[in-house]
């Protein structure tokens, strides 16, 4: 099964307080393992203009005020911008699915810097990564629910907002769910 575009949902009492009620876009899934973004972690001190600067980056007043997400807990000073298809870069863009890209080059932040680049734009710090069979090992745990991916949930829904909305758009009620995982 390739999870690659769906969503993960954090299910209450997953064990791991780095993704307590987080929302996971996978990016990549294989045989080899997965990678996803965390997409409903705002960092509080982190934005574009000061990851711009850090990189010597020049702004303009176009750039846009966007702040930065946690992303996951591997190399989380590694910047990624999950982006939507009306920009590509020319160095290296992966295709997620039909309406997401992910960008990890200099040049969509130089793109941002000048007002430019994609239109709907997440900035992340770090991923989320599993080996091989264990995000299916979590799954089958109760680690995790899966939903499609929706771009106006992942650009559009206010992030504190967006474990509700993911859990909503398969039916679940999150007042329902249980820490306990149960097999009939």
């Amino acid at each position: 099964m390739d999870l690659t575009g769906q969503l993960l949902i954090a299910m209450p009492g997953m064990g791991d307080p780095r993704f307590d009620h987080s929302v996971v876009l996978i990016c990549a899934h294989s045989d080899e393992g997965a990678m996803g973004l965390i997409v409903n972690k705002p960092t509080e001190e982190i934005v574009l203009r000061d990851m711009l600067e850090q990189l010597s980056i020049d702004t303009c007043p176009a750039t846009p005020q966007i702040g930065v997400h946690f992303g996951g807990p591997v190399e989380t000073g590694r910047g990624f911008v999950l982006h939507s298809l009306d920009y590509v870069s020319s160095l290296n863009t992966l295709r997620v699915d039909a309406e997401f890209g992910l960008t990890a080059t200099l040049d969509v932040l130089e793109e941002l810097a000048q007002g430019k680049g994609p239109q709907k734009v997440l900035l992340a710090l770090g991923y989320a990564g599993w080996g091989p069979g264990q995000l299916e090992s979590e799954i089958a745990q109760n680690g995790w629910l899966t939903c499609p991916a929706d771009g106006d949930l992942i650009f559009g829904a206010d992030d504190a907002a967006k474990w509700e909305a993911a859990l909503q758009s398969i039916g679940v009620d999150s007042l329902l769910l249980s820490a306990d995982a149960g097999r009939a």
